[in-house]
């Protein structure tokens, strides 16, 4: 992968059904005619990634998952291993997402087990970092957003492909967005503190923006110095908005 080629990742989150694989087919279509210069990923719930897999067959767009268990197998009810959903077709994940670390309590000692899980089950990790309101607004964003990378990105990266994505938790589905030149610093940031962690490893990253991309502001942040791509949300749902942000790229 390429990094001067722009990655656009759709976070379905808990969206979609059966009826969704309308979407994928729509666009199918558009890449068959209008070709893409973009890499696309499609992150649905776990219960539709075999079927979007096959759906996806034969176009240029690959399937991830939304989180996977560090563990590679056992009792633990409920919960999905990377090597689950590699074998359901999955062939990427997102870890560390602001829903799980806010809502769910996960750490970045968790979220960096679970990027050694992907790696075991060869799925591509797209981890997650971003400060809230309240740490913006005290000044302690950049910190925040630093220690998240150090700590969220094991050693077994050195020698992979990998991925971050910065999500200021405050803009995710609210409409609001960081200034591009907020959105800039923060991506220096980001790579400094991979690269203070990684060394040399960690120049071939991508870093990817998320934080309600839609098609207004799509080109816009596409455009901004340091955005590699977008980790999208509400708008990777339906084929006609996605594909929108997709033609911004």
């Amino acid at each position: 992968m390429k990094q001067s080629v722009k990655l656009i990742a759709g976070n379905w989150k808990m969206n979609g059904s059966a009826a969704s694989l309308a979407e994928i087919e729509a666009l199918k279509a558009d890449a068959a005619q209008d070709g893409w210069g973009t890499e696309v990923v499609v992150f649905p719930p776990s219960p539709l990634i075999e079927r979007i897999a096959r759906a996806a067959a034969g176009a240029p767009v690959e399937v991830g998952a939304q989180d996977c268990r560090a563990e590679a197998s056992g009792a633990f009810t409920g919960c999905v291993s990377a090597e689950l959903l590699h074998d359901a077709g999955a062939r990427w994940v997102i870890l560390g997402h602001s829903e799980r670390r806010h809502g769910l309590g996960e750490t970045s000692a968790g979220v960096a087990a679970k990027v050694e899980a992907a790696l075991r089950a060869g799925l591509h990790p797209v981890v997650c970092v971003g400060e809230t309101l309240a740490q913006r607004d005290g000044g302690e964003a950049e910190a925040v957003v630093a220690a998240q990378v150090r700590e969220s990105l094991p050693e077994a990266l050195k020698g992979q492909t990998f991925t971050l994505a910065y999500e200021p938790v405050w803009a995710i589905g609210t409409g609001r967005t960081p200034t591009p030149a907020d959105i800039a610093r923060m991506h220096e940031v980001i790579r400094e503190a991979a690269a203070g962690r990684l060394g040399p490893a960690a120049a071939g990253m991508r870093v990817l923006y998320g934080g309600s991309v839609n098609p207004a502001n799509a080109a816009t942040l596409l455009a901004t110095p340091g955005v590699d791509g977008a980790l999208v949300g509400g708008a990777s749902l339906k084929a006609l908005d996605f594909l929108a942000i997709i033609h911004a790229a």
